[in-house]
C-alpha cells in the first residue's frame, strides 16, 4: 500500500466517524423539525439533550477530512472547490447556521416566539445541509468534477455539474441515513417509554425511507454513474457487500420491532458504514472519477509523510480525549 492510498482510507475513515457522529447530530435535526403530537416538546427537548454535549466535537472528523483533502490531494481541492462551490459554500452556510441557532434556542430566552424562530433555523438548517452533502458525493460519483472552460458560463460551470436528478437522490438517500441514525440513535437515549416508542416509530419510517431512496439513487446510477454502479453490482466483491448490507439493514428493523435498542444501534451504524465504504471503494483508484487517481492527485511522498506522522501523534491527544468525552456525556451509547 503507497502513501497516498493509505492517506485516502484515513480520508475515508475521518468522512465514516463525520457520518456515524455528525450526520446523527443532523438527523436530529430532521425530528426536531418533524415533531408532532402531545409529545412534540418532550421530542424538541430529548434530540437537544442528545447532541448538545458533542455536536462541537463532532465536527472535527470533516475538519480533519478537509485539511486532509487540500493538503494531500490539492488537485482534488482544487475541482471540488471550483464545480462544487455552490453546495460546498451552502454546506458551510447550514452548519453554521445550525449551530448558531441550537446556541441561540437554548440560550436566548424562555420566549416562545424566540424559540420558535430559532428552532425553525436549526431543523431547517438540519435538513438542508444533509442533502447538499448528499449531493457533492453523488456529483463525484458521477464524473462531473472535470473542470470546464470558464469560457461556458456560470451555470455549465457552477451549476450543471450538480444540479442533476442522480446528485439530488443521493441527497435525499443521505438525509434518510441521517434521520435513520439519529431515530435509532434516540431510542436509547430516551428513558421514558412512550417517547422511546416515538423514535421506535420514526426509525422504522426512516429505515423504510433509506430502502426507497436507496433504490432510487441505484436506478439512476445506470446512466449517470456507471462506475460506482458496476463497483457495487458487478465486481467482485459486490455480492459479499450487498448480502452483508441488506443483513445488518434487516437485522436493525427487526431489532427495532422486537425493541432490542442496543442491537439496532450497531446494526445501523453498520449498514450505514457499509454503504459509505461501498461508495469509496467502488470508484478506487479514482479519487474524483473518471479521470483523477489517487497516485495523479496525491501531495509528493515527502508531503504525504510528515502529514502521517501528524497523525499519529494528534491522534493520541484527540482520540482519548474524544473518548472521554463521550464516556463523561454519553453513557447511554453503551446501554
Amino acid at each position: 500500500m503507497t502513501a497516498a492510498t493509505l492517506m485516502a482510507g484515513i480520508l475515508v475513515l475521518a468522512l465514516h466517524a463525520y457520518v456515524l457522529l455528525g450526520g446523527a447530530d443532523f438527523g436530529g435535526g430532521v425530528w426536531d423539525l418533524l415533531a408532532r403530537g402531545p409529545r412534540k416538546a418532550a421530542q424538541r427537548a430529548l434530540v437537544a439533550h442528545a447532541i448538545g454535549p458533542v455536536w462541537e466535537a463532532n465536527h472535527v472528523w470533516l475538519i480533519l477530512a478537509i485539511v486532509l483533502l487540500f493538503t494531500c490531494f490539492p488537485p482534488a481541492f482544487q475541482r471540488l472547490s471550483i464545480a462544487m462551490n455552490l453546495p460546498l459554500t451552502g454546506v458551510l452556510i447550514g452548519i453554521v447556521l445550525r449551530g448558531s441557532a441550537f446556541a441561540f434556542r437554548g440560550y436566548g430566552g424562555d420566549r416562545d416566539a424566540v424559540q420558535r424562530r430559532w428552532g425553525r433555523v436549526f431543523a431547517i438548517a438540519s435538513l438542508v445541509t444533509p442533502i447538499l452533502l448528499g449531493v457533492v458525493v453523488g456529483t463525484v460519483a458521477s464524473g462531473a468534477t472535470r473542470l470546464e472552460p470558464l469560457g461556458l458560463g456560470f451555470t455549465a460551470v457552477y451549476v450543471t455539474p450538480w444540479l442533476t436528478p442522480f446528485a439530488l437522490a443521493v441527497g435525499l438517500f443521505t438525509l434518510a441515513c441521517f434521520a435513520f441514525l439519529a431515530a435509532v440513535y434516540l431510542t436509547l437515549e430516551a428513558q421514558d417509554t412512550e417517547l422511546r416508542e416515538d423514535f421506535r416509530a420514526s426509525a422504522l419510517a426512516a429505515g423504510l425511507a433509506v430502502f426507497v431512496t436507496a433504490a432510487l439513487a441505484l436506478l439512476l446510477a445506470r446512466p449517470a454513474a456507471p462506475l460506482m454502479r458496476r463497483g457495487l453490482l458487478a465486481s467482485a466483491w459486490a455480492i459479499p457487500f450487498q448480502l452483508a448490507t441488506g443483513a445488518f439493514a434487516v437485522t436493525a428493523l427487526v431489532a427495532l420491532w422486537r425493541r432490542s435498542y442496543l442491537v439496532a444501534r450497531f446494526a445501523a451504524a453498520a449498514q450505514v458504514s457499509l454503504i459509505l465504504w461501498g461508495w469509496a471503494w467502488s470508484q478506487f483508484p479514482y479519487i474524483l472519477p473518471p479521470d483523477l487517481t489517487i497516485a495523479d492527485a496525491a501531495a509528493p511522498a515527502a508531503t504525504l509523510h510528515l502529514v502521517l506522522g501528524t497523525l499519529a501523534v494528534g491522534a493520541v491527544v484527540l482520540l482519548p480525549s474524544l473518548a472521554y468525552l463521550f464516556r463523561v456525556f454519553k453513557p447511554s451509547a453503551g446501554q
